[in-house]
């Protein structure tokens, strides 16, 4: 493991119910997360999957669902075969989304830890408000 994280907060402007069912409902996911397929039952232990295809290659990136408090957070870990490492527990990454809502608006904020190097940790970055600003624009649309 590595002390390399990546924060992203980002403030939606909708109840925290709404948020919540945009990061656990995978025909919501499918919206605005590169079109991925996500499959669990949500239970702790449960295994994640995404499933998809990025630049016309197909991708199953896997991990396991660490914690789950409704409306509040999740945690999981994640492995993607794209990131060249070996698929071992120390190269997966675990990932927290923490939910708090504030006269209704709520904040998101995205955990993700055991980034290997600062690179993969600005990428990260990037991705994750390139998805949740798509999420945001969804939500706050509707």
């Amino acid at each position: 493991m590595t002390n390399i994280t990546c924060t992203v907060k980002l403030e939606i402007n909708a109840p925290k119910s709404k948020i919540w069912a945009a990061l656990t409902k995978p025909e919501i996911v499918k919206q605005y997360f590169f079109g991925t397929n996500l499959i669990t039952n949500w239970k702790v232990g449960g295994q994640i999957l995404w499933k998809g295809e990025w630049e016309g290659k197909p991708y199953e990136d896997k991990g396991t669902v660490l914690a789950f408090d409704p409306e509040n957070s999740l945690k999981y870990d994640y492995f993607s075969n794209f990131s060249g490492l070996p698929d071992v527990p120390e190269n997966y990454q675990p990932i927290t989304y923490v939910v708090k809502e504030n006269k209704g608006k709520t904040e998101l904020t995205i955990i993700h830890e055991n980034c290997p190097s600062e690179e993969v940790r600005a990428h990260s970055e990037g991705n994750w408000k390139a998805v949740f600003n798509s999420m945001k624009e969804l939500i706050e649309k509707a």
